[in-house]
């Protein structure tokens, strides 16, 4: 007697089940808007971070502001 096949199924995460109603609510020159208004956060951010840390080394040397 064999066993019975197994069968499994991974469990989407959250990110990929908001990723799937998105794509069903929203058609697609939303869904490429909405991303490029993230991408746009995610590069402010990663600018902001980036004067932190030049005015840390400005800081550290004396330098003065400009």
């Amino acid at each position: 007697m064999q066993a019975a096949p197994v069968r499994a199924t991974a469990i989407p995460s959250f990110a990929t089940a908001l990723r799937a109603v998105e794509s069903l609510l929203m058609s697609g020159g939303q869904r490429t808007a909405r991303r490029n208004a993230w991408t746009s956060v995610l590069e402010d951010r990663r600018r902001a971070r980036d004067r932190v840390e030049t005015q840390l080394v400005l800081d550290r040397t004396g330098a003065t502001r400009p």
